[in-house]
């Protein structure tokens, strides 16, 4: 794969979560992600930034209102329940047995998912503004 053909800010086999930067669950699950990330093979992105909107665009998303997270592997994009399956197989331990869950249904999985993703902010609240990485933990933020 060329250079041309990676979306924006990515380099060749990085991965990308891209995340809501305000809203108080996205925020825990980025926390839980650096915390059980210690290879730091997952790279972040808030879709407020500049390199979430640029993402958003690459791949034809909404860049306004985002209601699932996703997640970038070699230039392909997942979202709902395949995005938080492939995130929980790259994690070391026994969070990557988790992946199994991908033997339910897609479309069940995805109505579990989309009932928190739409009542996200209603049930654990949200921030007035994104949020900044800690001076540690910015290297795992896509950057200029």
């Amino acid at each position: 794969m060329t250079d041309q053909k990676l979306p924006p800010f990515i380099q060749p086999g990085e991965r990308v979560v891209l995340f809501d930067g305000v809203c108080k669950l996205c925020n825990g699950w980025v926390r839980f992600l650096i915390r059980h990330d210690p290879q730091q093979r997952i790279r972040l992105a808030s879709v407020q930034s500049v390199q979430g909107q640029a993402l958003l665009t690459w791949f034809g998303l909404p860049t306004v209102q985002f209601d699932t997270m996703a997640y970038i592997e070699a230039g392909e994009l997942l979202v709902r329940s395949d995005a938080v399956l492939r995130i929980l197989a790259q994690l070391p331990g026994l969070w990557r047995f988790l992946a199994l869950l991908r033997v339910i249904p897609r479309p069940v999985r995805d109505w579990c998912y989309d009932r928190i993703a739409l009542n996200r902010y209603r049930l654990f609240g949200r921030y007035d503004r994104c949020l900044l990485p800690n001076a540690d933990h910015a290297r795992r933020f896509l950057q200029d």
